[in-house]
């Protein structure tokens, strides 16, 4: 008698699979994306403990075999060097003053826009705060120059009539006022767009608590004060731990076209400078140091404001 064959545990990964075959199949692709562009890369870390040289091989393997391993001296130069304060302190100035004046700032508008009545006005002016974060940043910086330029800035113009040429504020060259720009530009452009994920969470808020809130005798101030903002608390928690995840990466992109001589004391950050000396001046063993630095730090910092949310009640992250 021919043995029967044995089926699959209830339960087991061969069931899973066997049962949902399509699904699996179809995260194929993102799982090949996710190893090709983001695990494979991290191989590219063994940089940091060599003095790592392209040329010391015939090929890219080549050179990471036969670069030296020195150990921890590259971090130990990183942040023995004279540029490692300067450049944390120019980092977590410009990523405490976004999490204190920028994070706010879409949870504000969606309370405001969640707040409009007429459907018709509430979806165009979505779509007007939605579109400055389609604008490329090249072209925000662009903006930026024409507006505050002290040749032909017509704001810069307007400012001379108000101060007098002498004392009228020179936005693009002096220091103490490059971190307001970067988050004048930030709010600017990405308020808008950062409003959606609230403005979902508010859509989930169940409309009979408002109705049984104005029975009480609530007026609007309150009900947004005990009913709209602790329905998006967790929303709220989950964005704030991203938030302070990434304090290390203020955006290489903005800061470097927004860059000059006047202000680089206070403008060169980690991202910057991982560019200038991997990319600039060849010295890859060393921005290696500095980016896993920053990778180290942003773990730490998420699991760290995750463990922090969970102590106050929330669900945190994960």
């Amino acid at each position: 008698m021919e043995k029967m064959k044995a089926k699959p545990k209830t339960g087991s990964l061969q069931h899973s699979i066997k049962s949902h075959f399509w699904l699996y199949l179809m995260i194929i692709p993102g799982v090949l994306y996710m190893i090709v562009f983001n695990y494979f890369p991290m191989g590219g870390l063994v940089m940091a403990f060599q003095d790592f040289s392209p040329y010391n091989g015939d090929s890219a393997i080549g050179a990471f075999i036969h670069s030296p391993f020195v150990g921890l001296s590259v971090f130990k130069k990183f942040f023995t060097g004279p540029d490692f304060l300067r450049l944390l302190k120019n980092t977590l100035s410009i990523s405490i003053a976004s999490l204190i004046f920028y994070f706010p700032m879409p949870i504000i508008l969606a309370l405001l826009l969640n707040e409009i009545k007429n459907i018709a006005f509430k979806r165009i002016a979505q779509t007007m705060v939605y579109i400055p974060h389609f604008i490329s940043m090249v072209i925000v910086a662009s903006l930026t120059l024409q507006l505050f330029s002290t040749t032909d800035g017509i704001v810069y113009h307007w400012l001379t009539l108000i101060f007098g040429r002498n004392n009228a504020p020179d936005f693009m060259s002096n220091p103490k006022l490059f971190v307001p720009m970067l988050i004048g530009q930030s709010m600017w452009k990405e308020t808008g767009y950062g409003t959606i994920i609230f403005l979902a969470a508010l859509s989930g808020v169940d409309v009979q608590l408002y109705e049984a809130a104005e029975v009480d005798g609530a007026n609007r101030w309150q009900k947004m004060w005990h009913i709209t903002l602790p329905a998006i608390r967790s929303t709220i928690v989950i964005m704030l731990i991203l938030k302070v995840g990434s304090i290390l990466n203020t955006g290489y992109e903005q800061i470097f076209l927004m860059q000059n001589s006047m202000n680089r004391a206070v403008s060169e950050v980690f991202d910057t400078y991982i560019y200038t000396k991997g990319v600039v001046q060849g010295n890859y063993s060393l921005a290696t140091a500095a980016g896993m630095f920053k990778s180290i730090v942003s773990m730490i910092m998420v699991l760290g404001a995750n463990k922090l949310a969970q102590l106050f009640g929330e669900s945190g992250f994960y």
